[in-house]
């Protein structure tokens, strides 16, 4: 270890910026929150907080994100860090994900990606522990881990961590207090303000000073309150970023409405419910096909099931076609639908496709599993002639309606005049369905084709894997897109 470290922080223009970010900072807090919106300065906030222990050779921090992929993303945990770190000195270690600085400092990047790799911290001790991303993680994981941070550095353990909203997240109850019930924002005055609480039995009690829960609870060994705060921040409180890409504020407005009310506005609020992906004033609907296309899909969604007293309302079978145009916009060419026997739904999946003609794709989403691969190669079999592709399934139905949710709410999408046009807008607009009722066949055709068009979908990584096996080894692509913001 050299003596002296190439580079002192004070040489380097090294800081928060004016705002949220610097009161994150400068908390005294526990544990700190910080963020609630996309673009605030959330990573960058959590790379500096370890610096101000940069001549400490006994301190040691740890940065969890909820997988490995999202550290090594582009833009992600790691970039950020080099940008950071390298300037003052610090060497990393990229197999181990973690940087040594020049006094003996160290901060390392990790994963939690299962609810038992906490067991993998068993005996730790983690004087500053981060999470980026929190709401990505159970409420287990991160009370587990808590019990980790401990700390013989001569520092008092802490937490940081930063979030983006999700409503169904422990998160979301844990800062309950600094949010508006009502509304789902956050309350300005209450931003930074520190309250205190006890862990009685799994059950949080609050109070507004660590005496007020000792006076309640009693002093003891067993009694050790913890100091915590949440701190909002958006995009507009970036600064840096907004000069530098004053197009990202574009891209957020261009989201569906549920993710822009989380990501722009910092909503803790709101959720994905009927209405919120598809309402029919979103579609003109045109009288005729334009041509000029430049691609056009046929996307199947199949079930071989007739109605039947003991099967009153089982899934369609759906063939949604629709259009691209080069000026980016889509058109809902046809849909056709039936309930009926395996051999008659394959007698309407070939006479379609014929229809269609050779220059239009037929499609159909994988499922997992082997009974997926066998399905999968039937269809190929049935359409032999034809253009034919099928598509690995998605992480979750939501996640894949987002993009042509997004399209939508913009005019992009377009709707053929048809007598199916209102079967077509009862079921979308009454997406995401209740819980074990209604049905979504039409809306993972739409997901389907128009994420074949544009090339966006977002495959799970686990199910990308999952596929490799099942196809013998063959190599299925995943296109994995940044969560807008850091």
């Amino acid at each position: 270890m050299a003596d002296k470290p190439p580079v002192e922080l004070s040489e380097l223009s090294v800081g928060p910026q004016k705002g949220p970010q610097e009161r994150f900072l400068a908390s005294q807090a526990d544990i700190a929150i910080y963020g609630g919106a996309a673009g605030g300065g959330k990573t960058f906030a959590l790379m500096l907080e370890p610096l101000r222990h940069f001549h400490n050779p006994l301190f040691g921090c740890v940065i969890f994100r909820r997988n490995t992929v999202q550290i090594r993303n582009e833009g992600g945990l790691w970039d950020t860090s080099e940008e950071l770190y390298y300037p003052l000195g610090a060497t990393s270690n990229q197999a181990y994900l973690q940087w040594t600085f020049p006094y003996g400092m160290q901060v390392k990047f990790a994963h939690l990606e299962r609810e038992a790799t906490v067991y993998d911290w068993h005996g730790a001790q983690i004087p500053l522990i981060g999470f980026d991303e929190l709401t990505t993680f159970t409420e287990k994981q991160f009370w587990y881990m808590l019990s980790r941070n401990r700390s013989t550095s001569g520092v008092k353990p802490y937490i940081r961590a930063t979030c983006n909203p999700d409503p169904d997240s422990f998160v979301r109850k844990l800062i309950d207090w600094w949010i508006d019930n009502d509304s789902g924002y956050a309350i300005p005055e209450r931003s930074g303000k520190i309250r205190w609480f006890l862990r009685v039995k799994d059950d949080l009690v609050w109070g507004n000073s660590r005496d007020e829960i000792l006076k309640r609870y009693g002093h003891g060994s067993s009694i050790q309150p913890k100091s915590l705060t949440f701190i909002p921040s958006k995009l507009s409180d970036n600064k840096i970023l907004m000069q530098k890409d004053p197009a990202y504020e574009a891209n957020l407005l261009n989201l569906g409405e549920v993710d822009r009310k989380r990501l722009l506005e910092g909503n803790w609020n709101v959720r994905p419910q009927a209405g919120n992906f598809f309402r029919r004033e979103w579609f003109e609907i045109v009288p005729v096909i334009r041509g000029g296309w430049k691609a056009q899909v046929r996307f199947w969604d199949r079930a071989a099931t007739r109605v039947t007293p003991q099967s009153p309302d089982p899934d369609w079978t759906r063939g949604l076609k629709i259009a691209a145009y080069p000026d980016g916009t889509f058109l809902i060419v046809d849909l056709v639908s039936t309930r009926d026997t395996p051999a008659e739904v394959n007698k309407l999946i070939k006479n379609v496709a014929t229809q269609d003609g050779y220059g239009c794709l037929q499609m159909a989403q994988q499922d997992p599993g082997s009974a997926g691969k066998l399905e999968v190669e039937d269809f190929y079999k049935l359409l032999a002639g034809h253009q034919v592709k099928s598509q690995p399934f998605f992480r979750d139905k939501e996640t894949r309606a987002k993009a042509v949710s997004a399209a939508c709410q913009v005019g992009n999408i377009k709707v053929l005049k048809g007598k199916w046009n209102d079967e077509f807008f009862n079921e979308v607009e009454n997406f995401p369905p209740p819980k074990d009722s209604g049905h979504d066949d039409i809306v993972d055709c739409l997901s389907g084709g128009y994420n074949e068009l544009t090339g966006s979908p977002i495959l799970d990584p686990a199910a990308v894997a999952a596929m490799s096996r099942i196809l013998g080894g063959a190599n299925v692509q995943s296109k994995n897109h940044l969560s807008p913001g850091r």
